[in-house]
Formats: structure tokens, sequence, C-alpha cells
């Protein structure tokens, strides 16, 4: 236990941890309304279930990081199955919520597979092109990961889940080009990656967007000048400009936000961010992103510093993971691109998605301990 404390990464911990509380503040004083006057609920309810899911994923953190990575390696195809059958099972088992058939119904909490899907192709994939890093240069073993992601993104775009779609995708594009995999490999695959894609997109306009929902067509469509559309698709965007204007550099005070008063439906998960600003103030917003770049920067670090292959490309693919959700939300939130309901990490509440992360940082860290005694195994031969 004292090799694990001694070989933490500290400051990733305390900042990790300072937005998780800030987080959760946030999420009381985002959701309180919504809670009393949409859901007839306690003002309490939201605070309460992200405090629990806050707590669930520290026991599960506390266990992770005393696990060595050996262990992870040996049952990572048994997790990719199941994350895959339980991708596959959701038309049949799962419940609809906001137009999409993304959860489980778990009666305490709905459990998103996708969301654990990622943090699970992450690792897996780490842990394949470790073990076959000498069998590299020809198609199969190298795509072989591909391949199998593909099936699970395709389960993902099928719920329909436009968002997380994209961001797995990119978590898999990301592992691909910096495992050991031959360069020319690479860059086919690229090509070939970038040519399907171009053809999907030729295929989904020129049918209208039939295989998308018309939600998710407005969302792609009507993006831009969102306060045109104040009474359609463009509300919530709208209206978190205004909450973010109403902030200016210091804020309303904490618990004083007019947009929560349900002008934006759901403050507390998607535009959660523009609620921080609105109450605190943009100096307090960029404090938030500065606080963001540090974690990635730290991650990035100990990612560097790791003596595996597997260790680099999970503390790489775990950056991609929250830098790409923090993107996502942000320029959607600004009306850069369309917004696709993709969580602000540490910020937004939610079950799957706040556990996925407490798991993501467990996993950097465990790398950091391996790090620090591996190093000291090496000080001491010499």
């Amino acid at each position: 236990m004292k090799k694990i404390m001694k070989h933490l990464d500290k400051p990733l911990l305390i900042v990790s941890f300072l937005l998780f509380v800030l987080g959760l503040i946030m999420v009381f004083s985002a959701s309180n309304v919504t809670a009393y006057m949409s859901h007839a609920v306690s003002p309490y309810n939201y605070f309460f279930k992200q405090a629990f899911f806050l707590i669930g994923g520290l026991i599960v953190a506390c266990v992770m990081v005393c696990i060595p990575m050996k262990i992870y390696e040996k049952y990572s195809n048994l997790a990719m199955i199941v994350g895959i059958i339980s991708l596959a099972l959701l038309p049949f088992l799962g419940v609809e919520i906001n137009d999409a058939k993304s959860w489980y119904d778990l009666k305490i909490f709905n459990l998103q597979p996708s969301e654990f899907m990622k943090i699970i192709t992450i690792l897996w994939m780490a842990c394949y092109y470790e073990r076959k890093r000498k069998n590299l240069d020809n198609y199969v073993p190298s795509l072989f990961p591909i391949a199998i992601s593909g099936i699970a993104a395709y389960f993902i775009f099928d719920q329909p889940d436009l968002g997380t779609f994209i961001i797995y995708g990119v978590i898999i594009a990301s592992i691909f080009w910096i495992s050991p995999v031959k360069f020319n490999l690479k860059i086919k695959t690229i090509f070939i990656g970038v040519g399907i894609l171009l053809l999907g997109a030729v295929i989904l306009f020129g049918t209208g967007g039939t295989l998308l929902r018309d939600r998710q067509v407005e969302r792609l469509t009507d993006y831009k000048n969102p306060c045109d559309k104040l009474l359609s698709s463009g509300n919530q965007v709208c209206n978190s400009y205004i909450a973010i204007n109403n902030g200016g550099l210091t804020g309303e005070g904490l618990g004083n936000s007019t947009q929560k008063y349900l002008y934006l439906p759901e403050p507390y998960t998607d535009f959660i961010y523009a609620i921080i600003v609105e109450e605190l103030g943009l100096v307090v917003g960029i404090g938030l992103i500065l606080a963001y770049i540090f974690i990635l920067y730290r991650i990035l670090k100990i990612g560097r510093e790791s003596y595996t292959d597997k260790g680099a490309m999970i503390c790489f693919g775990i950056a991609v993971y929250i830098f790409i959700h923090i993107a996502v939300n942000l320029l959607g939130l600004f009306g850069l691109i369309p917004m696709t309901g993709v969580p602000l990490p540490f910020m937004s509440y939610g079950g799957s998605f706040t556990v996925c992360l407490i798991i993501a940082l467990a996993l950097v860290q465990r790398i950091s301990i391996e790090n620090g005694i591996t190093k000291e195994k090496e000080l001491k031969r010499k």
C-alpha cells in the first residue's frame, strides 16, 4: 500500500478530485429547479445521485489501482466480448431515452454500455497491440482490432447515438495511429478509412438523411445561428449563449442562474458549462479549461514515462477520450459544430460517464504506480 500511495500521480489526483467536487456542486446548482419544477422530485435528487456515482466510482478506483496491469491484460478479451454482447442486446432489452435505446434499466440507475465500451476498447486495443507487436507487418493482425471495434461502433450508431459513435471512432483511430503497426499500413488504412467515410456521407445525404432520426438531422443542419430558431431546434444553444452573456467575468453568484429556470431543459448535463459561466463567471470558465489542459498534460506525461507500449497507448487513448468529450461538448455549446449530447468531463451529471471517467483515471494512476515501481527496481540494479 505504501508503494501505491508513493507512486500515485499526486497533481493529477488533487486536480481531478477538485474538479469532481466542483462538478458535484454545479450539478446541484444547475439541477435543483428542473428537478422540482419539471420532474416533481426533491431539489437534491440529482445531487444525491451524482454523489452516489462518485462514491461508487471512488470505491472501484481504490480497488483498481491495487490490481497489476497484467491482470487487466489477461481479462481484456473477455471484457471486449461482454461489451459487444451488451451493445448487441440493447435493441431487445434496453430502454429508450431521448429517442435512443442506449440504456439498461437496472432500477437503481440506468447503465449505458457504450460509455464503458470506450474504456474497454482503449484497454483491449493497447493490450492486443502489445501482445502482437512482433507480427504487425501485415494486414490481418494489424487491422483485426479495427474490425472488432467496428462491430461495436455499428451497434452504437444503430441505437442511434451519433455523438458516442463519433467519439468511439476517434478513439479507435487514435490508438491505431500510435500502435506499433508499420507506418505504411497505417497510411493505407487511413486512406481507405477516409474513403469509406466519404462514401458513407454521400449515401447519408443522398438518401436525405433517412438513416438518422429527425432530431439528429435537425442537429446536423440547424446548429448555425441558433437564436434564429429559438422556438425550435436552436432553443438550447441560444439559451446557453444568454447564460454565458449573463455571467460576464465574475458571474451572477452560485445558485443565481436564470437560464436554469426551464429555459435550458436539462442544464445539469450537456449545457452545464453555460450555467458554470453564468453563476461563477468567465474567469472560472477559463480556469476550468486550464485545469483540463493540466489533466491532459499529466496523463500524457505518465504515458510518455511508461516502460511498456501498452501503458503509453492506454494513457494516450484516455487523454484522447477526455479531450474529445471536452472539445465536442464546448464546440457544440458555442454553436461551432452540431450539438450531439456529449457530457462535459467532471462537470455533467451522469452515472455511466462519471464512473467510466473515474475508471479511466484509475488506469492512468495504475500505470503511474508501475512506472514508479519499475524505476525503483532499475535504480537498485545500478
